[in-house]
């Protein structure tokens, strides 16, 4: 021990637990209070050890420790031995009262164990009186006990005969009381000594008659079984009974299973009574057709009406409601009941008892499996037809409502039965019941949307309602644009009515979706349903549905049928033109918004439907040019065919037919504006309406005419005409028109003034014929040049028909400009 840790120790906290270690140390104990076994040093310079030699240590420090080192080893030595006697004296201190009172407690234990002797001395006496008393007893009562032991032996022997030989009346009489259990019971306890005894003749025949009994008592039991008046209580006691009986298990089963397949099948049969017959197929299309419909004409939307949401049922007295609660209370709770007993007896009950060796469960609970599969499998087959019934579209909430409450019930198959495939299936019906009520609302919103259509087109032909006349009899279209069904007014409510469908039917399937639906949980109808069925399958394939309807329009021309009329088409391509700018957009916003539709699957984009929809509109407003233009070519080229152009008379006025392709083309003007922004033109100059007389009087004509038609000008007139077109800017008549009423008027007159040059081109002329067509010409310039986008173009198609008049004319002679503008004012 050196000095410094003498010195640190004095400083610490646990001063005290040291002095005890230094102690035990001293004493060569461990912390057990042992004494130290381990082997001590033997050095005897260890002033610890305890073989320490004083006068050694000295001479070896001497001998290798300086003076100053001896002096701090000194030092040290006395420090370290007033610290031990410093803890010396504190434990010394600290312990007396520890002393004094553990002298005091063994003082006190002396008087103590001085008292417990003495009645312990007391208590050893007692018990050797009384194992001699006790000794005594027996030896007395020792004959009297062997007695009562072997009479109590023949007492019990007796009972057991007893019992035995009264075992067949007992068992008769509980077969009168039909206390079949207490029978079973009783018969169970003796069998076993009889089986053993059976070799004595009392015994055999108690035996005999035992089991004669039995055998009544079983075959009653059977009877029983196959009553089909049982209730559930007393199947579970006949089939226990005769396992006990030890009756086959597996026989038993299928029993217990064809007892409670017939009870069952009634409760399908009844279920089954009730969708018979099937609905005819005309009048489920008739009825889903009237759900939707909507006189499309007034502008009313068809939800609406309150006929509209009439629940339509064709064969079945009872909704879908009724029949599915019928089925549940019924038939599922039957079978949950079977389920519940079947278990309780063959799968429970055998496990336990005597039962347990003989491995039951596993063939019980295949057979368990294999009757709920088939009979569920019928029972949906009800269902599904059941639901197939449910045709009419008006209203959804009572196939919702009963779809989740045949998805409830189903559940408690699975708690009953696990493993089972019901509910799956259960869950399957429902998905496929839902996406077959998406289907009906897509065919109902087709069938709506032709009938709209039809509609339409009705109000169209009706004569009062026409816009095309009301537009030429008011000579501008006001009248038109004022009228009760002009067509902003059916366009807006085709399109409010259409919307609102889409709405309605949104809101309808929305219930499948539902928070309080407890199938709305199911991973389809959050994911798949919402995004596939809903979005894709309803929405997107409804607005397909739209574009394609539309664009077939497009081809009907010239059918057996009849053509599209004109006003229709330019009304569907505007319908699809606000699809594309917005509806589209819109509709499916609100899809997704009301579905929460995650896009994990691909999905048709917005722009794809829009660029589908862009196309549908330019290529019903191309075919409406189309058909706008052969209307008013077929006038011409009918007044150019049935005319004599060589022998007709001087014109003095300008023909019929041309004022009525002014009106004609001024009515279109005033329809395609009702509908389509003006669009952009280019300047006039300000003698437009009189450009026709200037073109056909200039120095150009001359040249273009007379140099051809004197004798001494051999020079072919078809270079000039050629050389005159090169400089010419190219005229494209059946290119596409823009979404504007202009470009949609330029292209109706391109085809109509290039059919009329094209006839012109096959006729031949005679000097009044060519002055005919210099009037018509020119009174077309007069007013169709307002109508188009570029008036050069007018008066292109209209120089080159007059050119291609006096080209084929006999003899070219040329009215004069101002009579040809006497006449078309007076005209």
């Amino acid at each position: 021990m050196d000095a410094e840790a003498v010195v640190s120790e004095d400083s610490c906290p646990d001063r005290k637990r040291r002095m005890h270690g230094m102690l035990k140390l001293y004493y060569g104990l461990n912390e057990e209070g042992k004494a130290e076994e381990e082997a001590q040093s033997l050095d005897p310079c260890d002033i610890n050890g305890p073989h320490f030699d004083p006068e050694h240590f000295l001479n070896k420090l001497r001998r290798e420790c300086s003076l100053a080192e001896l002096m701090d080893q000194e030092t040290c030595m006395v420090k370290q031995i007033r610290s031990l006697d410093s803890d010396m004296q504190t434990l010394v201190y600290e312990n007396y009262n520890k002393f004094i009172s553990a002298t005091d407690t063994i003082r006190k234990m002396k008087n103590d164990f001085k008292k417990m002797e003495d009645e312990m001395d007391c208590l050893s006496a007692n018990m050797s009186a009384i194992t001699d008393f006790s000794a005594r007893i027996s030896g007395t009562l020792q004959d009297q006990h062997a007695q009562i032991t072997k009479l109590s032996g023949v007492h019990t022997l007796l009972r057991k005969l007893q019992f035995l030989f009264e075992l067949p009346a007992r068992l008769n009489k509980c077969l009168e009381m039909q206390a079949y259990a207490q029978a079973v019971r009783s018969h169970r306890l003796a069998r076993c000594v009889l089986q053993q005894y059976s070799h004595l003749p009392s015994f055999k025949g108690i035996q005999d008659d035992c089991h004669a009994i039995m055998d009544k008592l079983a075959q009653e039991l059977r009877q029983k079984f196959r009553d089909g008046g049982s209730s559930a209580k007393d199947l579970s006691e006949c089939v226990e009974l005769l396992l006990q009986l030890d009756e086959p298990a597996e026989e038993l089963c299928d029993k217990f299973l064809s007892h409670a397949r017939s009870r069952l099948e009634s409760d399908l049969q009844g279920l089954e009574a009730e969708i018979r017959p099937y609905p005819s197929a005309s009048a489920v299309k008739d009825a889903s057709v009237h759900r939707l419909s909507s006189p499309a004409s007034t502008g009313s939307p068809a939800a609406s009406s309150p006929k509209a949401s009439a629940i339509f049922s064709p064969s079945s007295n009872t909704d879908i409601l009724e029949f599915i609660d019928r089925g549940c209370n019924e038939f599922v709770s039957s079978l949950c009941l079977v389920i519940t007993s079947y278990q309780e007896l063959f799968v429970s009950h055998a496990q336990t008892g005597e039962l347990a060796s003989k491995n039951i469960p596993q063939m019980a609970n295949a057979k368990l499996h294999a009757f709920v599969d088939d009979l569920a499998a019928r029972y949906f087959s009800l269902v599904e037809r059941r639901i197939q019934e449910e045709k009419g579209v008006g209203d959804n909430s009572l196939l919702v409502r009963a779809l989740d409450r045949f998805h409830r019930r189903l559940q408690a198959v699975t708690k009953l039965l696990p493993g089972s495939s019901v509910p799956s299936k259960g869950t399957e019906i429902v998905i496929r019941a839902a996406t077959e009520r998406v289907k009906q609302y897509l065919a109902a919103l087709q069938s709506f949307y032709m009938d709209s259509l039809t509609d339409v087109r009705q109000a169209l032909a009706t004569p009062r309602l026409s816009v095309a006349s009301a537009s030429v009899g008011g000579g501008g279209g006001p009248s038109g644009r004022d009228g009760p069904n002009s067509l902003p007014e059916l366009l807006s409510s085709l399109s409010a009515s259409i919307l609102n469908q889409i709405k309605s039917v949104l809101a309808s399937v929305h219930l499948f979706t539902a928070k309080d639906i407890t199938f709305s949980n199911k991973p389809y109808f959050k994911g798949e349903f919402c995004s596939q069925g809903v979005r894709e399958s309803l929405v997107v394939s409804f607005i397909k549905f739209i574009c394609q309807s539309s664009r077939q329009f497009c081809e009907s021309a010239g059918d057996k049928g009849g053509s599209t009329p004109p006003a229709l088409l330019l009304l569907l391509s505007r319908l699809c033109l606000d699809y594309e700018t917005s509806t589209i957009s819109y509709i499916l916003t609100l899809t997704d918004e009301q579905f929460l539709v995650q896009h994990h699957s691909p999905v048709t984009p917005v722009t794809t439907l829009c660029t589908e929809a862009r196309e549908a509109a330019q290529k019903l407003l191309n075919h409406y040019v189309k058909v706008q233009g052969l209307i008013i070519s077929q006038m011409l080229r009918k007044s150019v065919e049935t005319r004599d152009w060589v022998n007709t008379i001087e014109p003095r006025n300008v023909r019929a037919v041309m004022k009525r392709v002014v009106e004609d083309t001024t009515s279109i003007d005033v329809q395609v504006g009702l509908l389509y922004e003006e669009g952009v033109r280019k300047a006039h100059s300000s003698d437009s309406s009189k450009r026709t007389f200037s073109v056909y009087s200039s120095s150009r004509q001359q040249v273009r005419y007379a140099a051809s038609y004197t004798p001494s000008a051999p020079m072919d007139t078809n270079l000039l005409s050629n050389i005159h077109k090169l400089f010419s800017e190219r005229i494209d008549i059946f290119s596409s028109v823009e979404f504007n009423k202009v470009s949609v008027m330029t292209g109706i007159i391109k085809i109509s003034l290039k059919t009329f040059l094209e006839c012109v081109r096959l006729r031949t002329f005679g000097r009044y014929g060519l002055q005919q067509i210099q009037v018509d010409c020119h009174y077309l310039q007069m007013y169709l040049w307002r109508f188009v986008s570029d008036e050069n173009l007018v008066h292109f198609l209209l120089d080159e028909i007059v050119g291609s008049s006096a080209h084929r004319c006999l003899d070219p002679a040329p009215m004069e400009q101002s009579v040809i503008e006497v006449i078309c004012e007076r005209g």
